[in-house]
């Protein structure tokens, strides 16, 4: 098993990773942007470079697609976490592994938003862009009712993005500070797996 990482490695070096996770539309990858643009260490995980779909058993009703899931590339996804030596890395993405990952993330920040707003935000994205057609939107409503709860009892902190994704990052990175309370591992790997 690997040991969680440690936040405070002395005063002057801190080291933080921040998962900012979420269901689809949450705005995990508008916060991830724009903590890249305020200059912040920040990837979305929510693409082919970091995830890819698997072949999935087709009876499980928590995958965004039958028979299909998404997961990150765990080595990929591992090597960065641990080449992170200093300051504060964010990443933003959701999967079904990602729980496997947990020892070597320091804070989890859930990303949420009434149902409505999501809906409203997956339509208007680009054809093709997941959830923008009906059957993915109905798909997201069902995951929301499933998968959200299990994030919320696996994070630390929870930020409704129903308001401009400024004020969201703003309350992130006042969460990731280096005075921001410690997690508890065991805490979160037993919820996570309920």
């Amino acid at each position: 098993m690997i040991e969680p990482t440690t936040q405070a490695v002395s005063r002057e070096r801190y080291i933080a990773r921040v998962l900012i996770t979420g269901m689809s539309g949450a705005g995990k990858s508008a916060v991830i942007d724009e903590l890249a643009r305020r200059g912040y260490a920040a990837i979305d995980l929510d693409s082919p470079e970091w995830s890819e779909w698997i072949d999935f058993d087709a009876s499980d009703s928590r995958t965004p697609q039958k028979g299909k899931d998404w997961v990150w590339r765990e080595g990929k996804v591992r090597a960065l976490l641990l080449e992170h030596t200093e300051g504060t890395l964010f990443i933003g993405g959701c999967a079904q592994n990602m729980a496997r990952l947990f020892p070597l993330i320091d804070k989890i920040i859930l990303l949420s938003a009434p149902v409505g707003t999501v809906m409203e935000r997956l339509e208007a994205r680009s054809s093709g862009g997941y959830g923008h057609n009906e059957e993915d939107r109905s798909k997201v409503r069902e995951l929301i009712a499933l998968v959200e709860p299990l994030l919320r009892k696996s994070s630390n902190h929870e930020i409704d993005t129903a308001r401009p994704v400024g004020a969201t990052v703003d309350e992130i990175i006042r969460f990731s500070t280096p005075r921001a309370a410690s997690i508890d591992w065991k805490r979160c790997w037993l919820k996570f797996k309920t």
